[in-house]
């Protein structure tokens, strides 16, 4: 499909997707930042920029053409095999991501407020 096929809107979509993808890439390490001129790696940030774009692929799912599903679908593979060889690279655990691709770490807090635990002694009887 050539660019000059594409609608406004398809050519907005594609270029939402790729800003996304670009951005997952930089956040990995494999491409450089623009803004810094310099690799840098943020897992955290990358794992975010894909779950965007897991997100947009399922909300979108029977809206959009074939290529474009392909398109998401392709960049979202090529993304998330990416992250686990980055994981493992830094020594983290690359089981943290489900088996949908998401990082399942990211949902808990780190300032999470944890219950205390309950104590196991009975309450006193009052004397009557």
């Amino acid at each position: 499909m050539s660019e000059n096929q594409l609608n406004k809107e398809d050519q907005l979509f594609i270029h939402l997707v790729n800003t996304f993808v670009q951005s997952a890439w930089i956040s990995l390490g494999k491409v450089k930042n623009p803004v810094s001129d310099e690799m840098e790696r943020n897992l955290d940030q990358a794992s975010y920029y894909i779950d965007l774009l897991d997100m947009l692929q399922t909300k979108m799912k029977g809206n959009l053409s074939e290529w474009e599903e392909q398109y998401i679908l392709h960049s979202l593979s090529e993304l998330k095999l990416n992250f686990i060889d980055e994981k493992k690279k830094s020594g983290a655990e690359a089981d943290t991501l489900d088996d949908s691709g998401k990082d399942s770490s990211a949902s808990s807090s780190k300032d999470e407020v944890k219950p205390e635990p309950k104590s196991k002694k009975k309450p006193k009887k009052k004397k009557s």
